[in-house]
Formats: C-alpha cells, structure tokens, sequence
C-alpha cells in the first residue's frame, strides 16, 4: 500500500473495528434467519409468533397514536399560545423523560388496580361499581408507555410549532381558515417530519423496553428474547426471535431516513419575535388543565407516589445491599460514560478531519446501536463471544473443567454499553466539535500550536461542555439500562436496575421504591439541561 494511500485511507481504517463492534454481532444475529430450525420455527409458528405479532402490532398503533394524542396539543399550546402557567409547562412536560418507563409502569400498578388507592376508595363509595377498566392490559400499558414516551413527539413538535406556528395560522387567515383549520391544514402538514421523527423515537423505545412489558406481563419480542434464552435456554430460538425485531427496528430506521430525506420545510426569520396567541376565560383554564392533567399522571403522582412508598421501606427496614447496588451502579455509569466519550472525541476528531464517504458510513454503522434493542444487542455481544471462549479454552485450558473465561465479565457488559451508548456521547461530543471553526485552528496554528498542543490549548476547552453532557447523558442512560445489564452482568452484579426488575416481578412495589427514586433523581440532571436549552421564554 502506498503511502498517498495509507493517508487517504487511515481515518477509516481507525474508525473500522468500532463499526465491526456492532456490525459483526448484528449479522451474525440476521444471518442465522438463513440457518433456520426446522422445530424451532415450527414451534414459534404454532405458539409464539401469532401472539407476539399481534401484540407488537397493537403496541406500535396504540404508542403512535396516544405520543400525537398526548405530544402534539401541547405542543401547539406551549409554543403558539399564551396561559396561565405556560412558561413553567414549557420545560416541565419533558420531566416524564427522567422517569424510567417500568419504573412508571409499577406505580401506575401500585396506584390504579384493583388493590391501589383509587379503586379502593371508589369501591367505599360505589360498592357495586365494576366499570373501571383493567390495568394490566395492553390497554394499560399503551397508556403508561404513551405517558413515558410522549416527551420526545412533544420536543421535536414544540420546537417546529415555534419557528412556524403563528406564520400558518396567519397564512391560514389570509385564506380565509379559522385557527382550527389553520391548524390542522397548514400547520400539522409542514410539521410533519418532525411529528414523524417523534413518533418513530417513541415506536423505537418501545420495541426496546423489557421492564415496563414485564410488568405488565405482556409478551411482545423483547421479553421473549429474555425468556427464550434464560428460561428456554435455547439460544437459537433467541437467535431467530431477535432476527425478526431487529427487521423491524431496521424498517423503522429506514422510514425515519426516508421521511426525513423526502419532506424538509425551513421558516424564515426568529421564533421568538412571534408574539403568542393569548388565551382567555375558558379555553385558558381548560390548557393549562389539560396540561397540568397530563404531567400528573405522567410525573407527579407517580413520583408523590415513590415518596410515600420509599417512607415506607426505610421505615420498615428493606433497603439491605441497596449502597452495593448503588455504588456497583455509579461504577458501571462512570466507567462505560468515560469510555464511550474518549470514544467519541475520536470519532468526531477523525470526522473534522476526513469527510470521506466511507468513513461517514462506518459512522453511522458505528453510532446505530442506540436504535438496536438491549435484549438484541446483548444476545448479538453474547454469540461471538461464547464461540470466542470454546476457542480458547480449547487452546489453552482442554479438558480442565472451565466453562467461560470472557462470558460473564465486565468486559462484555462494557462492551454492550458502548456499542448501545456511544451515539448518545458523540451526539454531544460531535455538536461541540461542529462549533469549533476552521478559522479558529488557523488562528491557534499562527501562533504555532500543532498536533497534541493544538488539541490540548483549543480543542478540549472549547469541547468542554459537550465532554461534559455526554458524560451525564451516558451516566444516566447506563444506570437505567435493564436487559444488558441482566442479560451479560457477573455473577452478583446487581444494578438498581436489575434490583427493581427482581423486586416489581414479585409484587414488592413498596420495596423497589427507593431504587427508583435513585435512579429518577439521576435522570432529573440530563432533562432539566434538555429542556433548558431551548428558548426560555
């Protein structure tokens, strides 16, 4: 290889064994559709494949249609109008974000079953009463995942309502449109990729999650993964079941490219020079009703609710091994954070300077695990690494009894977090690179800093903050991580996670309470900066 060559090509090739990190496991995942089980299919086909199609395709319908039910009116009232508590509602509707989704799924259990508070005080009153409807359902969970995910139809609709939602209904008018047909003709229309790129992060975080279906004990292809292979013990059924869910997430991935490929739709001029619509007598007490109905059950009763359980558990002394699992937890989140983001400036550093095609397609294969399930990506982790330990046991250890040297450590666990997390970090990491501008490494360059001085007197002060977001971002996003965790954690590695997964599966709402509360106060940190860092007004 000459040595032009090598120039032109060294980028990629550094970048390359971070995209085979996720690359390889993947296709070893679809390919083993083209090895097919004649029994293993012939039993997916007979007892599980009905069930978790129609359950899956009930999920994605009732998601996407209650995050536009949910996200989108509040949306268009926080970004176009003017009620009373609005300012405060504009960032307080993306709290349910800091709430991971089982942890809201076990207390909406906790408050609104047969059992809970509610219906035992409607029971006082109505004692024949037998019309509220049943929580565990798939009723139940569309709506709490509704509740949990809503957040991210809300931002991005928000955010595109504000740069052009006074300017439709204006241009409605002069049509001769009401605002209500303003609204739905012009602006709902021109808000549509960013309604679309909402609804399909909703659709992704649902097709992902493992505890809030288990709480609810409803099987759809995640939980069927876990149950496969450690209940079944039957990998290859794993194996199969997740070739079909990663298909999916791949279709979906594909219809968010394409839609957002297809429609772009740019607003001239500055969202805030837009006064808002003010809203009197009725129709501002009935938003600001709505709104405050909404963040209720999506985030504050559930949290009132955690508050009184974990009074509960401390008085009654169950909180044993929580420190270990807290600090095994923080250990967990600092050590993959760091790694991801040490990653992460790599990447963006290789991107400024190479913008190669082929090195901004091994970025995208290499950032595309955090629309790849946990319970997909850690099976997809775990089969190479499970053929890599018989090799190697067979080399060096034959015939000594030793079963794994690398299944079961906090290698593979590391692992599986970066491969699920780093485009979490290098989002943050890669939008502070963007801002550093050519000009300023010339000026640093005159004044004769090069290589690593360049890097340490420019760069990193000015990366500062994304370093830092992406830290917190990764910290948390690792906490709350379940399947990986379960699925590829060390023997007696239990996480808050893993903690509130044993404790909800037994019905101890009251116990697994305070690693909630844990965890949720974690997550507030991230939200609060997300929400933040919008317009203020």
């Amino acid at each position: 290889m000459s040595v032009a060559l090598l120039r032109r090509v060294r980028w990629p090739l550094a970048v390359l064994p971070l995209s085979l990190l996720l690359l390889l496991p993947l296709s070893l995942i679809l390919l083993s559709v083209l090895d097919p089980d004649p029994v293993i299919w012939r039993h997916l086909l007979d007892y599980l494949l009905p069930e978790l199609l129609g359950n899956t395709a009930y999920l994605v319908f009732g998601v996407a249609s209650g995050v536009l039910l949910l996200g989108v009116p509040l949306a268009w009232l926080v970004a176009v109008h003017e009620f009373p508590g609005r300012r405060w509602f504009n960032w307080a509707l993306l709290l349910p974000l800091a709430m991971p989704a089982y942890v809201l799924a076990f207390t909406q259990i906790g408050l609104f079953d047969f059992t809970g508070p509610l219906q035992t005080l409607l029971r006082s009153h109505f004692p024949q009463a037998r019309w509220f409807p049943p929580v565990r359902s798939m009723g139940g969970l569309i709506v709490v995942m509704s509740l949990a995910f809503y957040p991210y139809v809300y931002l991005l609709a928000r955010n595109a309502f504000a740069s052009m939602g006074r300017r439709a209904l204006e241009a409605g008018q002069m049509l001769g449109l009401s605002r209500r047909a303003g609204f739905v003709r012009i602006a709902l229309p021109m808000a549509r990729p960013w309604l679309a790129g909402g609804v399909l992060l909703a659709l992704m975080e649902a097709l992902a999650d493992f505890g809030t279906v288990s709480v609810f004990n409803v099987d759809v292809f995640s939980s069927a993964i876990y149950k496969a292979w450690f209940s079944l013990f039957s990998l290859p059924t794993a194996q199969q079941l997740a070739s079909l869910l990663v298909a999916l997430v791949l279709l979906l991935l594909w219809l968010e490219q394409r839609q957002r490929g297809r429609r772009a739709y740019v607003a001239s001029g500055r969202a805030a020079e837009q006064p808002r619509l003010p809203l009197s007598g009725a129709a501002a007490w009935l938003a600001c009703g709505f709104a405050s109905l909404v963040l209720t059950l999506a985030f504050i009763l559930p949290f009132i609710q955690l508050l009184v359980w974990s009074w509960q558990a401390l008085a009654q002394g169950h909180a044993p091994g929580l420190f270990g699992d807290a600090l095994r937890t923080l250990a967990l989140g600092g050590l993959a954070a760091l790694l991801v983001v040490a990653i992460a400036l790599w990447l963006s550093y290789a991107r400024r300077r190479d913008g190669s095609l082929a090195l901004r397609v091994l970025l995208r294969i290499a950032t595309v695990g955090y629309a790849v399930p946990g319970t997909v990506l850690a099976l997809a982790i775990f089969v190479p690494v499970a053929w890599l330990d018989n090799v190697l046991i067979g080399w060096w250890l034959p015939g000594q009894g030793v079963t794994a040297i690398l299944k079961g450590t906090l290698l593979v666990m590391v692992l599986a977090y970066v491969a699920r997390f780093l485009a979490v970090g290098h989002a943050a990491v890669d939008a502070a690179m963007q801002r550093i501008s050519a000009q300023q490494e010339a000026a640093a360059r005159s004044l004769g800093h090069a290589g690593f001085g360049l890097w340490r007197r420019l760069h990193l002060p000015l990366l500062r903050g994304g370093v830092l977001s992406g830290l917190l971002l990764v910290l948390v996003e690792v906490m709350k991580e379940m399947p990986i965790t379960m699925m590829t954690r060390p023997f007696g590695w239990d996480t808050l996670a893993v903690r509130i997964y044993g404790l909800t599966s037994e019905g101890q709402f009251v116990q697994a309470a305070l690693p909630s509360v844990l965890l949720l106060l974690a997550g507030l940190g991230p939200t609060l900066l997300l929400s933040r860092q919008k317009d203020e007004t």
